[in-house]
Parts: structure tokens; C-alpha cells; sequence
């Protein structure tokens, strides 16, 4: 093809405006290097945000930020954060969204302490008995959702409240302290320094990241989630992915419940609500980064210990703690606003 350049033109020519395939040809893209740069700086632009967010707060407050109990502290404490954020993946992976997750948190707690501490069940039995009431919730939710059609937001929320309900019915408003050790002590003990419960968290984001990323159930929950009548028509049991995606939801929600007793050897019947908030950001935030424009477990795995480490070093200048709602709703706001632009962006690049 013959470039035509403005000196080319005849008297009286105007030059006339380059069609959308000359556009798009190779010609008129952007330069490899500045092209492979733009992808870098997107999948690993929170990356460094994170770091550059430690090495401020260390360097204003050496003495209380950087040290390696804060950092034990960021790390273990969050990981209840970090496995109920995985848990939201899976059902936003498929494009629903679940707003009981919160409060199948909390009655796991509440279910292992009252079966363990006020019924004496030995811990096993309690944690089994945690575990079913995930999958129960989870279920009803996947149930009500596919089989009856109904809006998972509105579902989720009202399933969430009833359990949240129940919560305070079956604790009757009270703290329940006094978890058998085993428990306490499999989540707290360190390991390299950390909380154990940290590595449990991060084996989650492991298991999950492989799951969605190499796994044939990951490709059809991601293709449930893109286009369901297009997944349907390719023979996808839309319905049963789905369901199986609510029912997997309350199940790691449930392990988060179990996790935080264990690092608190107690259940609070009002805590559980403080995450919902916290992992929706993260969950939003983390579909920024690392795989852009797909919720992904280390993008989330990121955007937690961003935030958390953002939060931590506010606190420590002295900032009131209401600073945590600041922080997770303007990151809520931000990254669905990123996900959307970056959607488009795609979406115009094919």
C-alpha cells in the first residue's frame, strides 16, 4: 500500500480520514516496546503501588510501622479478609453476586463456638458443624437464584440477613469466648514468623488461582460469567455451574468463619458484617491488576494487602478508625470504575 502524504494531493484533494481497518492495521498501532510497557504497567501497576505504599509508612514511621510484628500482624490478621475475598470470587467469577457471604462468616463462628464451648462438641465435630452451615446457605442460595430465577442480589441479601438473624437469635447477643486450643493454636502458632492462618490464606489463593486459570470448571465458570445463553447454547449446564458456584461460595465463606474464631478463640455475633464491605473492594480492586478485567485470586490476594497496608499506616499516624470505611468505600468506588474502563478499552481493542 502507498502511504499518501499531504504533498501527494492534488489541487483541490482534501485528505481523507483513514478507515477503521487501515486503523487497526499494524501500521498505525503502537510500538511493541511502549505496547508491552501499557500491559506491564496495568497488570502490575497496584503491584507497585503496594510497595511504594510500605516504603512511605516506613520511612515516616520506622519505628512502629516498619517492624516485623507490624508486618506479622498485616499479614496473619487479614487472612480471614483474604479467604472470604476468595470465596466472593467464584460466584462473581460467574456473574452473580453474593451478599450473605458476610454473614455465613459469622454463623460458622458463632456454630463452632456455641457447639464447642456451650454444648462441649469435641472441636472436630464443631468445625464440621461450621462447615455445613456454609454449604446449607449456599445452597438455598444457588436453589433459590437458578431454579426460581430470581435476582441473586436480592436473594443473597435477604438469605444474609436471616442468617445474620439468626446469628444474634442463637448467641443471644453474646460474645461466646473460650474455643477449645487446638483450634486457636493451629490458626495463631507462627510459621517463618507469621500466623499459620497466613499460609492457609495464601494456599487458598493458590488452589483457587489454578482452579479458574487450568481447570476445564474454571474455563466454563469464566464463559457462564461472560455469556450465559452463548455458554448455554455450547452445552454448559449453566444452571449447575451456577448453583455449584453459590454452594462453593458459602463453603470458603464458611472456612474464613472458622479461620477468624481460631484467631480470636472467640465469636462475635456483629463482626461478621464488618468483611462484607472490605471484600467487595478487594474483590473489585484485585479485577485490576495481575489479569485485568477478570477477577483473579492474586489480584485480590494484592488489593487486600494493599489496602490493609494503607489502613495500618493511616491508623499509626493516628487517624480515627473510621479511616477503614473511607478507605474501603473509596476503593470500592475506584476500582469499579477502573474494571469498567478497562472493559471498554478491551472491548474496543477487538
Amino acid at each position: 500500500m502507498t502511504e499518501v502524504t499531504k504533498g501527494s494531493l492534488g489541487p483541490g484533494e482534501a485528505a481523507q480520514p483513514l478507515s477503521p481497518a487501515l486503523a487497526r492495521s499494524s501500521a498505525f498501532q503502537p510500538k511493541p516496546r511502549a505496547r508491552v510497557f501499557a500491559l506491564n504497567a496495568e497488570r502490575y501497576g497496584l503491584l507497585v503501588i503496594w510497595a511504594l505504599v510500605v516504603v512511605v509508612f516506613s520511612i515516616v514511621l520506622p519505628h512502629t510501622y516498619a517492624t516485623a510484628g507490624n508486618f506479622s500482624t498485616i499479614f496473619g490478621s487479614q487472612a480471614p479478609l483474604m479467604i472470604v475475598t476468595l470465596g466472593l470470587l467464584i460466584p462473581l467469577t460467574a456473574g452473580d453476586f453474593d451478599l450473605s457471604i458476610a454473614s455465613v462468616l459469622s454463623l460458622s463462628a458463632m456454630t463452632v463456638a456455641i457447639t464447642n464451648v456451650n454444648d462441649h462438641w469435641n472441636i472436630a465435630f464443631s468445625v464440621l458443624a461450621g462447615l455445613g452451615t456454609g454449604l446449607v446457605v449456599g445452597a438455598i442460595n444457588g436453589i433459590l437464584v437458578t431454579s426460581l430465577d430470581l435476582d441473586p442480589f436480592i436473594v443473597t441479601l435477604g438469605t444474609g440477613t436471616f442468617a445474620e438473624g439468626l446469628v444474634f437469635g442463637i448467641s443471644h447477643s453474646n460474645t461466646i469466648s473460650g474455643l477449645a486450643s487446638p483450634l486457636v493454636t493451629l490458626t495463631n502458632a507462627n510459621f517463618l514468623g507469621i500466623p499459620r492462618e497466613f499460609w492457609y490464606a495464601l494456599v487458598g489463593v493458590v488452589l483457587l488461582w489454578l482452579a479458574l486459570q487450568f481447570t476445564t470448571w474454571g474455563r466454563r465458570l469464566l464463559f457462564v460469567g461472560r455469556n450465559r445463553n452463548v455458554a448455554r447454547l455450547s452445552g454448559i449446564n449453566v444452571r449447575r455451574m451456577r448453583t455449584g458456584a453459590f454452594v462453593l461460595s458459602g463453603l470458603v465463606a464458611a472456612i474464613a468463619g472458622i479461620m477468624y474464631a481460631g484467631t480470636t478463640g472467640s465469636a462475635d455475633p456483629s463482626s461478621g458484617q464488618t468483611f462484607l464491605l472490605p471484600a467487595f473492594a478487594a474483590a473489585f480492586l484485585g479485577m485490576t491488576t495481575i489479569l485485568p478485567g477478570r477477577f483473579n485470586a492474586w489480584g485480590a490476594f494484592v488489593a487486600v494487602y494493599t489496602l490493609v497496608s494503607g489502613i495500618t499506616g493511616l491508623e499509626l499516624l493516628g487517624l480515627s478508625t473510621f479511616v477503614q470505611q473511607l478507605f474501603y468505600g473509596a476503593a470500592l468506588v475506584v476500582a469499579i470504575a477502573a474494571a469498567r474502563l478497562i472493559g471498554r478499552q478491551r472491548a474496543m481493542e477487538t
